[in-house]
């Protein structure tokens, strides 16, 4: 009778000869499965992808090492997608064994992976199908199981020691190129060196990525630098996008890469040294950031992705903690915080990047301030959008002003609109110019139906109407666009008096800045900044301020407007240089003109702003009688005339 020792030693020297057996077997018959292996995944090529894979050679080399030559995977009736000279790899036994596919060791000389488009045909659109089975069932992914399933997978495949030569990288977007050829990859002992030419339509240079990579333990710490003088240009997105970009160096580092439970962690950070943007909806200069840096933590859990608020963004002195997440437990929700720890206001200003500010440059304050903002989106519940932002102060004072001098609006001073980059004709806002207005010679019918048009809340808001920013941000999620703003009277002002009309996010960003400090410091008196409105906005061509339009108009000044006058003028600020279209081949207002006219004074009636004495002479029509009356003349003989439709009228007048 055997004891139990006996059997786990028997059962052992079975294991070990059905093992040796196995190796055996494998090695004897192991090139004709490996030809059966290369014969499979052709096949699938062909079928599931109508691609050709070839392998002119394949040999194995020792137990687990694999010598391919001339392989080739090439889409039907498109350009080859890659073409190997020579591969030689080895894969770890162990690891095969419980089925999974892990690198050893990989070298790879002569050879190229190319992604071209032609017309509307890309040779790797084969490839981009969805899997059937995903389309199947109402199923969630788990973020984080599948994420951890694809890097691990994806590290299996990156060996320990590598040898590249020769190998390109190749795009071609209809006659847009690019090129980056490793000419040289080393991955030794844990240790990364590479040398790199890139050209492309526009340019030629040399790269390096050096550092440390373990693909194995999930660490990495590589940077990124030109071997030429010069930053390192971007490749490509020039001219698909016209998006010009550089940068002097980069830093990339892995720390951990884990999954604890349900959550998948990823750390680490990223560094980059005087990074340059320029793109024409950014700004018009180059955008300049010296230092930047991302220490991120990456959480993935069973129904979110998510950036932890321990994470750290910082460029030159300021610092903040960022929280995006994307979770879809119930709804879809989008969630973004930002929060800026207490610091110096001049750190913060000193710290704008070159560029993207420049009415601020020169700009010096005193005191300190914190920031916290707080966004939620719920896609299934759009109209439940959380927008909250607030600043802290402490002591925070404008001690000099930068090329933006905010005190010149409580003086006289010239305006000059910019309209397509060209400078209009001078505007002196002051009294030496006949047709200033103050504002308690200006029609209260006036003064009324502008407010009510143009920002009803005026008089007790601080620069910004929160529900409007809220409706305006819900609408473009909508459209997927800019389709609506959310600015008021102050942001027109500081729009047309210090900036610019260009529709650039540096022109946004300025703006915003620019009328919380004259909004929050009382700089000016509201009853100022309205007067200003008045004397500067455009109301017609080549018309400017209450002064002139009231004559061009209507021969009168602008204290004898009556209501209808005054609802005319208001209605047509948004697109002055059209106020012709308002009306037809009679000189009579169109429909949709009344239909807003009416609509206008109903509103005005709600909310107490005009009596039934007001509108005594409202069934009158509105009679052009000065200068402007020639363009509706010119319009009546322009048989080609633009036909305009009306504008939805809430949102003509944005209330």
């Amino acid at each position: 009778m055997k004891t139990g020792k006996q059997k786990i030693i028997l059962a052992t020297k079975i294991l070990c000869v059905v093992f040796v057996a196995l190796i055996v077997a494998f090695y004897i018959f192991r090139d004709a499965v490996l030809q059966q292996t290369i014969a499979k995944v052709s096949n699938e090529m062909e079928v599931d992808y109508n691609s050709t894979f070839s392998v002119k050679k394949a040999s194995f080399d020792g137990i687990s090492g694999v010598n391919l030559s001339d392989v080739v995977l090439a889409p039907k009736n498109a350009d080859t997608l890659f073409k190997i000279q020579k591969l030689k790899t080895s894969v770890n036994i162990w690891q095969l064994l419980v089925g999974n596919v892990q690198l050893g060791t990989l070298e790879i000389k002569n050879g190229f992976v190319q992604l071209v488009k032609k017309g509307k045909v890309r040779n790797f659109d084969a490839f981009l199908k969805k899997d059937k089975q995903t389309e199947i069932g109402n199923e969630k992914r788990d973020y984080a199981q599948f994420a951890y399933r694809i890097i691990s997978k994806a590290l299996n495949l990156v060996p320990t020691d590598m040898v590249l030569d020769n190998l390109s990288f190749r795009l071609d977007d209809n006659g847009k190129k690019a090129m980056i050829n490793l000419q040289k990859l080393r991955l030794v002992n844990k240790q990364l060196e590479t040398s790199i030419k890139v050209q492309t339509n526009t340019f030629t240079q040399r790269w390096k990525i050096k550092g440390f990579a373990d693909p194995r333990n999930k660490k990495a710490d590589i940077r990124f630098v030109n071997i030429d003088t010069g930053a390192i240009k971007v490749p490509y997105f020039d001219e698909r996008f016209n998006l010009k970009s550089s940068f002097e160096s980069i830093r990339l580092n892995i720390e951990n890469i884990d999954k604890d439970g349900d959550e998948l962690h990823i750390d680490g950070f990223m560094a980059i040294a005087n990074l340059k943007v320029n793109h024409p909806k950014i700004a018009s200069k180059d955008v300049v950031i010296k230092n930047a840096k991302f220490d991120y933590r990456f959480l993935l859990g069973s129904d979110f992705i998510s950036i932890d608020s321990t994470s750290t963004v910082q460029f030159n002195k300021v610092k903040f903690h960022p929280y995006v997440a994307y979770e879809t437990e119930e709804d879809t929700i989008f969630k973004l915080k930002v929060a800026i720890p207490k610091m110096k206001a001049q750190d913060f200003i000193s710290s704008l990047p070159d560029g993207l500010f420049t009415h601020f440059q020169g700009m010096e304050a005193e005191g300190n301030f914190d920031y916290n903002l707080n966004f939620m989106f719920n896609k299934n519940k759009p109209n439940q959008l959380v927008f909250d932002s607030k600043l802290n102060k402490e002591n925070l004072k404008i001690t000099k002003y930068g090329e933006a001098d905010l005190n010149k609006l409580n003086g006289e001073f010239i305006y000059r609109a910019l309209i397509k980059n060209v400078l209009q004709r001078p505007i002196l806002v002051g009294s030496a110019n006949p047709n200033y207005t103050p504002l308690d010679q200006i029609s209260p019918y006036l003064r009324k139906c502008v407010l009510t048009t143009e920002d009803p809340s005026f008089f007790s808001h601080h620069g910004f109407i929160n529900e409007a920013f809220k409706q305006s941000i819900v609408k473009n999620i909508k459209t997927k666009k800019f389709s609506r703003g959310a600015s008021t009277i102050s942001m027109q002002l500081i729009k047309n008096v210090f900036l610019t009309r260009e529709k650039t996010v540096s022109r946004k960003l300025e703006e915003i800045l620019l009328v919380y400090i004259l909004e929050n410091n009382r700089i000016v008196s509201k009853e100022r900044m309205l007067e200003v409105y008045f004397n500067i906005i455009e109301w017609g061509p080549n018309v400017y301020g209450i002064g002139e339009a009231s004559r061009f108009y209507f021969q009168k000044s602008p204290s004898e407007l009556n209501l209808n006058e005054c609802l005319y003028l208001a209605r047509i600020i948004p697109s002055p240089r059209k106020f012709m279209y308002q009306f037809n081949d009679q000189g009579m207002l169109k429909d949709f003109a009344m239909k807003q006219e009416s609509f206008l004074t109903n509103i005005m009636f709600r909310r107490g702003l005009l009596s039934p004495d007001d509108t005594i002479y409202k069934t009158q029509p509105i009679l052009i009688s000065g200068p402007a009356k020639s363009f509706l003349r010119i319009k009546a003989q322009d048989t080609t005339q633009i036909k305009i439709d009306s504008l939805a009228v809430d949102e003509e007048f944005d209330l």
